[in-house]
């Protein structure tokens, strides 16, 4: 937890409410989202119970597995399930955009990507272990299940990869976007719960949010938002109404069922689409779209994957394959740190606290200043900036600044103590002419910031082939050939 957002919770916890800690929405939010609250049941992870889905906040659709340990009665969840999930996500298939890629060819990317939401990361990871034990099974033979259902655990297993993606939308879970954008006066442990999150930061007339979080807490008006239910309902409302389902399998007994998951998934819906005006009501952040364009780009690859008919995703990694999924992680998870703090002036702030960042006003500037002699005199303009900020860069560093893209400068000295003058030589984003491009270097009296955070491209590590790691990582295992001692081996 950084500084500022501690300071914010102290906020929260003194005037009783949340309190903003962006200034943007660092997430995207689609025209039309698609709501996922999902129930398990109690000591079965992957055993679905009920499921409330749909685009419509009025009108949800309640899928009922009225006994989960029933293998056909959950693969015909499944099957239902299919009948809302596919035709949303094969929809943004139609329309497509033709890209132009800078020493490559051109290539197609949907214009539009699905977004699933769900309550929490829990939801998120159900989303994972739906997909795993219905991808691989098969439509006929023993045990055949509907076509629809191994197509839904492909793409259930997708999302559930891409939700692992820094900065990727594609699934996304409500308490994680709210808790990006806004601290509470409660911990992170209970930030997992939605009712009080939302509780906190949009509480209701007349009360407070530490108020309305208090009263949330309360599993008879504020249901558990899934995947795991309350053991009270469970014990006393759904064990005796499946109890009697398996009694009497009847229309009347599976309303039953319905009926009690209906109580425990309503509360849960509506907070949803409160998670959802409330994050609209943000500003989007400059990079959100981009971020977005990468996720219709993987989306559009794999449709495009199961169009050709290629198999289902592995059951796990091999060790190659691991360690670039590993190296591509933390490499997005970098970019996207670096995103955000140049998109939003409040995240920069926890940077410049640091002192990887630093924000001052320009006090001199030399734009036509040069160096070299002849054909190798080249521009580069000097710039002097007072700062307040603790600045702990040393002379040769690369700086960028968030006001102009593709702007770098090098740090040329350092001095002072309270107030800081920094002496910078911009070297990157000022045109190739012989005087600068006009605004691209800061006048005086200008409010900049410049920063050691850098966006640049990283190249994947080089990884070998599969074929070529040990048989303990996953290659073929070396050829046995006997050696003289094993010929000469006496038995005793």
């Amino acid at each position: 937890m950084s500084a500022l957002t501690a300071l914010a919770r102290l906020r929260a916890i003194r005037d009783g409410v949340a309190q903003p800690i962006t200034t943007v929405r660092h997430c995207h939010v689609a025209p039309q989202p698609m709501v996922f609250v999902p129930l398990a049941l109690s000591g079965e992870a992957a055993a679905p119970l009920a499921a409330m889905v749909g685009t419509d906040p009025g009108h949800p659709r309640l899928l009922v597995v009225p006994q989960p340990r029933n293998r056909d009665l959950r693969f015909a969840f499944t099957a239902e399930l299919a009948e809302v999930v596919l035709p949303y996500v094969e929809g943004f298939r139609k329309d497509t955009e033709t890209v132009e890629r800078r020493g490559g060819e051109p290539y197609e990317r949907c214009l539009e990507a699905p977004q699933i939401l769900v309550p929490n990361r829990q939801g998120a990871a159900f989303v994972g272990l739906l997909g795993r034990s219905t991808r691989f099974r098969r439509i006929d033979g023993p045990y055949p299940v509907h076509p629809s259902v191994p197509l839904l655990g492909r793409w259930l297993t997708y999302f559930a990869d891409r939700s692992q993606q820094p900065g990727s939308c594609l699934l996304m879970a409500a308490t994680e976007a709210l808790g990006l954008h806004w601290a509470t006066g409660q911990s992170g442990l209970e930030d997992a719960n939605l009712a009080t999150l939302v509780n906190w930061i949009d509480p209701p007339a007349g009360m407070t949010g530490a108020q309305a979080a208090l009263e949330a807490e309360d599993p008879l008006l504020w249901p558990p938002a899934g995947p795991v239910t309350d053991p009270g309902f469970d014990n006393e409302v759904l064990a005796p109404a499946v109890h009697a389902y398996e009694e009497a399998p009847t229309e009347h007994s599976v309303e039953r069922i319905a009926q009690a998951l209906r109580t425990q998934l309503d509360p849960t819906w509506r907070l949803m689409w409160r998670a959802v005006e409330l994050l609209r009501a943000l500003p989007e952040g400059t990079r959100v779209r981009e971020r977005w364009e990468t996720d219709r780009g993987s989306f559009t690859r794999f449709t495009e994957r199961l169009a050709e008919g290629g198999p289902p995703q592995a059951r796990r990694d091999g060790a190659v394959g691991a360690a670039a999924r590993l190296a591509g992680l933390e490499r997005a998870r970098a970019s996207y740190d670096v995103q955000r703090a140049y998109d939003d002036p409040l995240i920069m702030a926890e940077y410049r606290l640091t002192g990887e960042a630093f924000a001052g006003t320009v006090t001199a500037a030399d734009p036509e200043h040069t160096e070299g002699e002849g054909r190798s005199r080249k521009l580069r303009p000097l710039v002097t900036v007072t700062t307040a900020d603790p600045v702990r860069q040393v002379p040769g560093t690369v700086v960028g600044s968030p006001d102009r893209r593709g702007h770098a400068a090098e740090i040329v000295e350092v001095s002072g103590d309270e107030v800081v003058e920094v002496v910078l030589k911009i070297v990157k984003g000022m045109g190739r002419g012989k005087s600068p491009t006009p605004g691209s270097v800061p006048e005086v009296g200008e409010r900049v910031t410049y920063t050691s955070l850098t966006d640049d491209f990283q190249s994947s590590a080089a990884l070998p082939d599969p074929e070529l790691t040990p048989w303990t990582h996953g290659g073929p295992p070396q050829e046995y050939v006997p050696s003289d001692e094993d010929a000469q081996e006496e038995w005793s």
